[in-house]
């Protein structure tokens, strides 16, 4: 399908009306894409979906979606938008699930790239056998669902996983990819074996750390600037068939990250480790009890939480049916060295496939409540070990008065499952913290309002930056290239190096604000 020239007046007019100035693309350019000859094809009247995304506090239109019917379909549009040359104001973003959080995945008046277009399960090859290590080759719009669907028909899953799973499989790789298993197997970006990408120059590659290295470690955790993932070679091991989910609560930070701290560097330990802070919460453990049971249940009763900060560190320990007694052997020796309050240990036995997709039971909830599609003005740092201390003191002592308005994640990683070759920045200390504020926005002012919770974000990363904490921003939300410098530090002439590389007319991810485009405004 053709643009119209009302299309393109309209699409001036929307642009204009939220406020981006830019040029859009004219009617030549459009119907030029058009013409192009494709498996799959492009939308342009259509695309106001394409302009939104899980943060829900940006919306840029683009002029065109590409729905590609093949990686070849990606390869054509992208050499076509290179060869219109460094004055064309068009560039592409591919857009995966869409749980970017302020216009990454979005390219106001350019072409985004549906890539959920080209998943299915029949895109899906799981090869094992023969003394190989097994992986799964996955299409870069695959959803790790469907991914771990597929591979457990096989008995193997993925190692490394983050805690929502209907998130595309380019773009957790295009980011880092983290959870509570990444302390022993690193992010998802580091249990790749291969990757297939079409660079701004449209062409097809497939790179790994033997062929074409720089762009492959370029690419994880590159924020869509040098290519877009079209398939990852993913590595694999043998999946439980059960899991031990155990929460526990503090009332001591100290105790609660040495704890943490001890376990993840613990030769025998448990499979999943990750912490939450809880502020002036009532009810908890009541509410524990509508999927978890209590070790002791009077003394469970007697607990009251009320006005306190609480600290809830979340284990699992995997296993299969034939192996419970050893588990319940294991479990028990190990919470024995934790130090949590005895009368808060809840746990319970889920399949495998059930604690991976905890978080999607939650989303189904908030659906039906209208909670979902709301604003989600997150926070996602990276502390060093060294500062957590400082950090809790001020952040949990003084900034947050409460939790009321979503999770917050605190837990610890090891800085050598993390490859440093890829484009991922991190703190240089061996323990780091990651810590998310998940605040959902449902109200237009007050305690649940977007104003409310980014006034206590910016508090909290101005004290960091007065405090010399030696933070960093993970699924940073910056917008000027001296951020994204900042950002980067000594890795930023490396960066920088790669996109002139691979992407020399920033045409890829504009959406991340990191190289203008001719005429495309570096804040938004």
């Amino acid at each position: 399908m053709r643009p119209s020239l009302e299309h393109c007046f309209k699409l001036l007019l929307l642009l204009a009306l939220g406020g981006v100035t830019m040029h859009v693309p004219d009617a030549d350019v459009l119907s030029s894409l058009g013409a192009l000859r494709l498996d799959g094809h492009f939308s342009f009247h259509d695309a106001s979906a394409m302009a939104r995304d899980f943060g829900n506090r940006c919306s840029l239109l683009p002029a065109a979606v590409l729905h590609p019917g093949s990686v070849s379909d990606i390869a054509a549009t992208l050499r076509h938008v290179f060869s219109l040359g460094e004055r064309s104001p068009l560039t592409v973003a591919a857009r995966g699930h869409g749980h970017s959080l302020m216009g990454q995945s979005q390219a106001a008046g350019g072409i985004v790239v549906r890539m959920e277009s080209l998943r299915g399960s029949d895109r899906l090859q799981v090869v094992h056998g023969s003394g190989m290590s097994p992986f799964v080759d996955a299409p870069g719009g695959e959803l790790w669902i469907n991914v771990l669907h597929e591979t457990l028909k096989h008995g193997l899953a993925p190692k490394s996983w983050t805690d929502y799973l209907h998130l595309t499989v380019g773009g957790t790789l295009s980011n880092a990819g983290v959870s509570g298993q990444a302390f022993r197997h690193g992010p998802q970006v580091s249990n790749v074996n291969q990757l297939e990408i079409v660079t701004g120059r449209g062409d097809v590659v497939t790179c790994s750390p033997e062929e074409n290295s720089d762009l492959f470690y370029a690419a994880l955790g590159g924020l869509g600037q040098f290519g877009i993932i079209t398939r990852a070679r993913i590595a694999l091991e043998p999946a439980p068939k059960m899991v031990r989910w155990i929460r526990v609560l503090y009332s001591d930070f100290a105790s609660f990250t040495e704890d943490q701290e001890m376990l993840i560097m613990a030769e025998n330990t448990f499979d999943y480790i990750e912490g939450f802070v809880i502020i002036n919460r009532t009810g908890i453990l009541n509410n524990w009890r509508t999927s978890f049971k209590p070790q002791d249940p009077v003394q469970a009763s007697r607990f009251q939480s009320d006005g306190r900060v609480l600290y809830c560190l979340e284990l699992t320990k995997n296993f299969n049916s034939d192996e419970a007694d050893i588990m319940e052997q294991e479990v028990t020796a190990l919470l024995s060295r934790l130090r949590y309050i005895r009368s808060t240990l809840f746990h319970t036995d889920v399949t495998y496939l059930e604690f991976l997709d905890r978080v999607h039971t939650s989303e189904v909830k908030l659906k039906a409540q209208g909670l979902w599609e709301v604003p989600h003005p997150w926070l996602n740092l990276l502390i060093p070990r060294s500062s957590i201390q400082r950090f809790a003191k001020e952040v949990f002592g003084k900034i947050l008065k409460d939790s009321n308005n979503g999770p917050i994640l605190l837990y610890p990683v090891n800085k050598s499952k993390w490859d440093n070759r890829t484009s991922v920045v991190i703190p240089d200390e061996e323990i780091f913290y990651l810590v998310g504020f998940l605040s959902s926005a449902p109200s237009l002012s007050g305690h649940g309002s977007v104003a409310h919770a980014m006034n206590l974000n910016n508090q909290i990363v101005e004290f960091c930056e007065e405090a010399d904490i030696g933070m960093k921003q993970y699924l940073a939300p910056y917008t000027t290239q001296q951020q994204w410098k900042a950002h980067f530090g000594v890795s930023w002439e490396t960066f920088e190096r790669r996109k002139h590389t691979y992407d020399p007319l920033a045409i890829l991810a504009p959406g991340q604000r990191i190289f203008p485009k001719a005429s495309l405004p570096l804040s938004l």
